[in-house]
């Protein structure tokens, strides 16, 4: 999955949790939908510098990321402990972001309803991750590969929607989604070529593919 490191592979701890209870949290992850906009030569000198230096810095970012795997893995393993439930956990970076998955046979309960539960439990492992770094965390947790799978099927509906707009030549509404659903079909959509925006208010924004 990744091209930066190999993933690790941990096993829940049968002791050792933190105490407090997990509570409902709202997402986090927003797509980046903002339009470019013309800058002056000096802004660009600036931001050049400062791709050089992102460069230049990253070993630093990557160890960095591992933390956060680590720390979110730890996180989650004391969760594990607590409501009882058997799962291993992988870690992995990916691009600009860590990745950890909970796998196990009895783990579907951490997903909830279209994934309610598992946005819940991300947006709490960023806040431990918040915690541990004193760093903002974009950290994706998957459980029993639910997000794999609806990434799938977001990608296959972000392509339909595609050949539909190029064929009416009329933009195309899909259905309310997640910050996490909005993000991948923005993705299919550019690299199919197409535009897309998102449109209204949460929890129901929407995406809209363009037709041009």
């Amino acid at each position: 999955m990744s091209d930066a490191v190999p993933p690790h592979h941990r096993d829940a701890p049968e002791t050792g949790a933190p105490s407090s209870q997990a509570e409902t949290a709202e997402q986090a992850l927003e797509p980046i939908e903002t339009p470019a906009r013309a800058e002056d030569a000096q802004a660009s000198q600036t931001r050049s510098a400062m791709a050089a230096s992102t460069t230049t810095s990253q070993p630093e970012r990557l160890r960095a990321l591992e933390r956060e795997g680590d720390v979110a893995a730890d996180y989650l393993e004391g969760l594990l402990d607590i409501a009882d439930f058997d799962g291993d956990i992988d870690m992995d970076v990916e691009g600009d972001r860590a990745m950890v998955s909970v796998v196990g046979a009895d783990v579907d309960e951490l997903v909830g309803e279209n994934g309610q539960v598992l946005e819940a439990l991300q947006e709490l492992t960023r806040l431990a991750v918040v915690r541990e770094t004193g760093e903002r965390s974009r950290l994706m947790l998957d459980v029993g590969g639910f997000r794999a799978r609806k990434r799938a099927d977001l990608t296959a509906l972000a392509q339909r929607s595609v050949e539909e707009a190029r064929s009416s030549g009329d933009p195309v509404p899909l259905s309310p989604m997640t910050p996490f659903e909005r993000k991948v079909v923005h993705d299919a959509v550019a690299a199919a070529g197409l535009r897309s925006e998102s449109e209204g208010e949460e929890p129901e924004r929407y995406v809209v593919v363009l037709p041009r």
